[in-house]
């Protein structure tokens, strides 16, 4: 599967990079006025561009944690149009999954080649249970949560930096004769960016008494609600679809639990067009559990039968394009592909026929190449899990917040 991985950066990111290590160039001139005496650092022994194409290959967690070395190292790993050239060039971008241990607790596993490592991480949730999180989407190192009755929350584990966001506006106009409550629910969530606006979407989809269907977006830039009631198809039906999309190549994409028909299978809404469209599934595709995922840059879809100790996992290898659709099966029960190894292996979770349950790589060919063992696992089916790749991106509010505070740092020294 050598499909590239897409991105979308702006043309003029080296220009504003250029200018962020001049202004650390400045910074760092400044330090060495006032380190009369003291020992040579490394800023005296590396030049400042150097450090920074060094820092650009470092992975991401040790990144975050590098920012304590100087206040040059944290302006510089702390700007966003740096954060921005690590998400898309770096050469060893972390994958993480993620998912809720319990209401309060949630574990992110870190998987590659050979090694294996995993850590309990506490979500900025402000209410202790019984509120019921349930983890619906992710993009550009953030997780999107859902809670009820009516709120999502936007997180970045590596940063901390989160924003709650309430809906309860759909509530009324559901007119729902249970306070709190929409009058027949939500059924699909939706977490993508818009990098012709450099904003950040959340959709609820939603179905009120009357049997209509509703969408609603949430832009993190603009802080607003936008109602699309237009834009939704009627064949989104009360099929029973995953909550949460998968966002990909610009877009959300949506497959039912119970694929019945391979024609217009995935259901898709651009962000940047604000309009819905279908990709068919292979045809020799049939399981009564039908998930989608990312492989390699790729929209991949994977099935099991209940009757069957095998997965099969279907890879579009160029976009849209129906014949290019490849299938891949693993030898293990609900097999949940979660990412390739640096060899284009398939690591996922899962179990197979002689009881070993957990972690496991597989190459194409369905040969099993390693098992992490070490590793906690429950049963793949037992909670949504979300693989993300981790990034020091900050939300949209936080640069507005940042620039206040600089607007009126200026003011008072004025």
């Amino acid at each position: 599967m050598n499909c590239e991985k897409l991105s979308n950066p702006r043309m003029d990111k080296k220009k504003k990079l250029k200018h962020t290590v001049n202004k650390a160039k400045e910074e760092s001139s400044m330090e060495k006025k006032h380190q009369n005496g003291k020992s040579k650092s490394i800023h005296h022994i590396l030049p400042l561009d150097l450090i920074h194409i060094i820092l650009l290959r470092v992975p991401i967690r040790h990144l975050a944690r590098l920012r304590c070395v100087s206040k040059l190292w944290c302006s510089l790993i702390s700007n966003r149009d740096f954060a921005e050239l690590h998400f898309h060039h770096s050469p060893a971008a972390t994958n993480a999954c993620f998912f809720m241990k319990n209401d309060t607790m949630a574990d992110l596993v870190y998987l590659d080649d050979n090694d294996a490592s995993q850590k309990e991480v506490c979500p900025p949730f402000r209410k202790k249970p019984p509120s019921v999180f349930l983890v619906v989407g992710s993009c550009r190192g953030f997780i999107l949560f859902h809670r009820d009755p009516h709120f999502l929350v936007v997180w970045n584990p590596l940063t901390g930096s989160s924003k709650r966001i309430s809906y309860s506006h759909i509530v009324h106009r559901s007119k729902s004769p249970v306070y709190g409550r929409i009058a027949y629910g939500v059924y699909l969530h939706g977490f993508g960016y818009d990098a012709s606006q450099d904003d950040y979407l959340l959709l609820v989809a939603w179905c009120d008494c009357e049997l209509q269907y509703h969408l609603d977006c949430f832009s993190l830039r603009t802080n607003s609600w936008i109602n699309l009631d237009a834009a939704v198809p009627n064949r989104l039906g009360f099929l029973c679809w995953h909550s949460g999309g998968l966002f990909f190549n610009g877009a959300v994409h949506w497959v039912p639990f119970d694929l019945k028909d391979y024609r217009d299978a995935i259901i898709i809404f651009d962000l940047v067009e604000m309009t819905f469209s279908t990709i068919s599934a292979p045809e020799q595709l049939s399981s009564s559990y039908t998930c989608l995922a990312l492989l390699g840059g790729c929209l991949s879809l994977y099935s099991c039968k209940d009757d069957c100790y095998n997965t099969d996992i279907w890879v579009m290898k160029e976009y849209k394009v129906h014949s290019s659709w490849t299938l891949y099966q693993i030898p293990c029960k609900y097999f949940r592909p979660l990412c390739l190894s640096s060899n284009k292996d398939i690591i996922g979770r899962g179990y197979t026929s002689c009881g070993k349950t957990g972690y496991f790589i597989y190459n194409v060919r369905g040969d099993l190449l390693k098992h992490f063992k070490d590793l906690c696992c429950q049963l793949p089916r037992r909670e949504p899990i979300i693989v993300y790749t981790e990034s020091l991106l900050p939300l949209p509010s936080d640069i507005k917040d940042k620039d206040n505070k600089n607007k009126m740092k200026k003011e008072i020294r004025m």
